[in-house]
């Protein structure tokens, strides 16, 4: 009896050992330990170290491309991959900015803080000419590189390399024309700057509410227009209906562009005058740089619908182009300014005063009436 007392006691004793450490577990365990084995083993080394959990200066961060990033708990400094993250970072971190990814034109100048003109260009990682200046990103020093926009399809290992190239912490967001709220929403949860990131998703949803209603009604009358996006030197590029550049014209119109290999790039696919001629849109819009100015005047042009009948037009840029150049936030215009042009009997809003608000909240710029009529100069029919 008095054996059996005794193992009995010895296997409480035990339990209660074993109870006890099952309670202190959970206290020791860090936070990644509950993200995917996966991302475990991409994140930077850095991004696991136990002092960096427990003296509250980092913070973890899941991006877009699912990846878990240690970033510094209070974001001060930031530096973005190109000119597309710049425009969706300006409106709420633009103080924050330890650089540029490309410099500003001069006659950028009346709708831009002053500021951001004396930055250090850095350069970008994706698309374009040239490529970040990894030596001018250490310089500055930023808290956090921040990429936004179509994820590409090496986004983990690039911003993997990067980050452990650098040790300066790289982040993806995910950002297209429909996702562009909930990419502000992130972002203001990276920088601590919530309040303003709701402001700019909610107009964001706003404008998404406004369009999307239009443009049922529209299809519901079977009245969308037939496009095309023509850019370059003779007009003969266009922005094919499969590329990211094509969202807001894909959302506005009947895109014809439809071609097999399609150009994921600023510049489009390049195609001929009779390829063009075989689609006959009914609207033709042209890129700023392009050939709206001389087009009118040339005989091989003419016999197109659009242009015989004076329905085509130059899109509105500045500091940017409203449709795509770069394809971020300042699309939103291009939706705008499209409905007014395709489909002024369904539009329930006031152009002038919808651009004067944007540029007033993205760009903190008080546009004029004469600044206004600059901008569409070319761009909408004449009354």
């Amino acid at each position: 009896m008095k054996k059996s007392i005794s193992i009995l006691l010895a296997v409480l004793l035990v339990m209660s050992l074993l109870a006890g450490c099952g309670q202190s577990a959970p206290a020791e365990t860090p936070p990644e330990t509950s993200a995917p084995a996966e991302d475990q083993q991409e994140a930077p080394a850095e991004a696991e170290a136990p002092a960096q959990e427990t003296d509250g200066e980092v913070r973890e961060f899941t991006d877009s491309a699912g990846r878990t990033v240690s970033v510094p708990a209070e974001v001060t400094k930031i530096a973005v991959s190109g000119p597309l993250s710049q425009l969706y970072a300006l409106p709420l971190a633009g103080d924050m900015l330890v650089g540029v990814s490309k410099s500003f034109a001069e006659d950028t100048r009346i709708y831009l803080p002053e500021e951001i003109y004396s930055m250090t260009e850095i350069g970008q990682l994706y698309g374009g000419k040239g490529e970040m200046d990894l030596e001018a990103l250490l310089a500055a020093d930023p808290d956090v590189v921040i990429d936004i926009g179509e994820a590409k399809k090496t986004i983990k290992e690039d911003m993997d390399s990067l980050s452990e190239q650098t040790g300066i912490p790289f982040v993806h967001i995910d950002a297209t024309v429909a996702t562009a709220p909930a990419a502000y929403k992130m972002l203001g949860e990276l920088l601590g700057r919530e309040e303003k990131a709701a402001e700019l998703a909610d107009y964001c949803q706003n404008i998404l509410d406004t369009i999307n209603e239009m443009m049922a009604k529209v299809d519901a009358d079977n009245a969308r227009k037939t496009v095309l996006y023509c850019l370059g030197d003779s007009g003969c590029n266009v922005i094919a209906k499969g590329s990211f550049h094509a969202e807001t014209i894909n959302t506005m119109g009947d895109n014809l562009a439809v071609l097999e290999d399609v150009v994921s790039k600023g510049t489009g696919n390049e195609v001929d005058l009779e390829q063009i001629l075989a689609w006959n849109p009914e609207v033709i819009l042209f890129a700023p740089d392009s050939i709206y100015d001389t087009v009118g005047t040339m005989d091989a042009w003419k016999s197109l619908n659009a242009i015989s009948s004076g329905s085509y037009y130059k899109v509105p840029s500045g500091p940017y182009g409203w449709l795509s150049s770069p394809p971020s936030v300042q699309r939103y215009l291009g939706l705008l300014w499209m409905g007014e042009l395709l489909y002024p009997d369904y539009v329930t809003y006031d152009l002038k005063e919808e651009v004067q608000n944007y540029y007033k909240l993205f760009y903190d710029c008080d546009l004029t009436d004469e600044m206004y009529d600059n901008l569409v100069a070319g761009a909408l029919p004449e009354e």
